[in-house]
């Protein structure tokens, strides 16, 4: 069944002009993906814990960027419409928000994230909150779109 959703999407995202796109060209991101992004979420205490993992997260960043410009090709307008709606944004602020929010709270009870259980339990909640919130963008524009899953 081809279901023409360029009206949907831009509509849903305030682009102007999208090129009609088929059902079967929007399929959901890989789990990779996902999981690429919560350890993003948690690089800043993975690099607390391991000064030196700045380069295999940056060396992560460039196979993701290659994988991804070769895989996400069905993919790839989804991702952009997920990167330029609002949400996306108040996802990332959110999220900042979240790690300046703990370390402020943190700081005025007279302590702050130190050793490595606390860079542990701080990775693992930014990872959980970050895979968490790009998976529930994806579902509501999936919703927007149609196209629930």
């Amino acid at each position: 069944m081809a279901l023409s959703i360029s009206t949907a999407i831009g509509s849903t995202f305030g682009s102007k002009q999208q090129p009609a796109l088929q059902q079967e060209d929007i399929r959901p991101l890989s789990p990779w993906f996902f999981a690429f992004e919560g350890l993003m979420g948690a690089a800043y205490d993975v690099t607390r814990l391991h000064p030196d993992a700045w380069m295999v997260l940056t060396g992560l960043g460039l196979v993701n960027m290659v994988v991804g410009f070769t895989v996400f090709g069905r993919r790839r307008k989804l991702l952009r419409a997920m990167l330029k709606n609002g949400r996306s944004r108040k996802i990332l602020v959110g999220l900042i928000a979240l790690r300046v929010g703990v370390h402020g709270l943190l700081a005025a009870l007279g302590t702050q994230v130190e050793g490595t259980a606390g860079h542990l339990a701080m990775a693992a909640l930014m990872t959980a909150a970050t895979v968490g919130l790009l998976w529930y963008d994806q579902r509501v524009t999936f919703r927007a779109l149609g196209l629930a899953q």
